[in-house]
């Protein structure tokens, strides 16, 4: 008896999951271009990886690498990609399981990710200044080690986000019915607001419902619990001292904070920029975003710390 009772609550949970599902999900519709342009293709071993390309080949490769979390996507960087093309010819890839990209039920890693900078950065890029947020500040550090790169501005770097890994969560997130549901809740559009204004932007008010809906949508594509589930059980971090990694590499190296995070905090730029002996710049009424909520004050920062135009190719 006890046994067809418990199978009973267990079968009732599952239902009343199954119809959270199906009041929480809707049809997201179609996702818009990240920057305003129609993506290219990246067909990148076996997945189908979308950039956006803009600006005059001719000129110096900026790659541009948006950060992690449920919802990323080179979307993070619409406010400051037309001005940084009047300068630069800019790359910048939906990572693999994020955005307009193929959405595979892989095992995403750190790795993973590291080794498809390199790959992406080798094959489209050529001595390309690399803008990279967040976690990609990280696999870009490592990509530096086999690519050259003519400079590295990492904004708000960081080789881990969720310390200890938890195959349990990753396993749970990735199943039917339950997981599905935690993830709808995560991606909730509440819950997106929620996590752009606790440590995406400093100021409310600067987070739209335009900003909100795309996030949401990408975040509701097939396949789009993933990579995600890989994020935030720890998956995606990478187990390297970055500060020390940065020191060892030969590119010039920048690195850009909101003068108001503190997820990490400011303190913890200084440690690293100290560490990688590299310059700190400060966007002081910002958070993790700084290109995002401040674009103007982004690049009148970093401006004079990418590759100057018309600068010929060392060698």
């Amino acid at each position: 008896m006890r046994l067809r009772t418990a199978l009973a609550g267990v079968g009732i949970g599952l239902g009343a999951a199954a119809l959270a599902n199906r009041a929480l999900r809707r049809e997201p519709g179609e996702l818009e271009p990240p920057l305003g342009r129609e993506p290219e293709t990246y067909r990148w071993r076996g997945v189908d990886v979308a950039y956006t390309e803009a600006g005059d080949p001719d000129d110096p490769d900026l790659l541009l690498l948006h950060g992690m979390n449920a919802a990323a996507s080179s979307h993070e960087f619409r406010h400051v990609v037309d001005a940084l093309a009047e300068d630069y010819h800019v790359l910048a890839p939906d990572m693999p399981g994020f955005g307009h990209s193929d959405r595979p039920p892989l095992l995403y890693s750190g790795s993973l990710y590291v080794t498809f900078v390199t790959d992406f950065a080798r094959d489209l890029t050529e001595d390309a200044t690399v803008l990279a947020s967040s976690l990609s500040g990280a696999y870009a550090a490592r990509a530096a080690e086999s690519v050259e790169f003519r400079s590295l501005v990492l904004v708000c770097p960081t080789a881990s986000t969720i310390p200890g890994r938890r195959v349990w969560l990753r396993s749970l997130l990735r199943s039917p019915v339950v997981g599905e549901g935690l993830y709808n809740l995560l991606t909730s559009k509440p819950s997106i607001r929620y996590f752009l204004v606790d440590h995406g932007f400093a100021e409310e008010a600067h987070v739209t419902d335009e900003w909100v809906e795309y996030d949401w949508r990408t975040a509701h594509q097939p396949g789009a619990r993933y990579a995600p589930a890989s994020f935030v059980s720890g998956f995606l971090d990478l187990d390297f001292d970055l500060g020390a990694a940065l020191a060892d590499v030969d590119e010039p190296v920048t690195v850009v904070w909101g003068g108001k995070a503190d997820l990490p905090p400011l303190d913890r730029g200084r440690e690293i920029a100290r560490a990688a002996g590299a310059r700190l710049l400060v966007v002081e009424d910002a958070d993790l975003l700084p290109h995002a909520e401040y674009p103007e004050e982004f690049l009148e920062a970093i401006r004079e710390h990418l590759r100057p135009v018309g600068t010929a190719t060392d060698g």
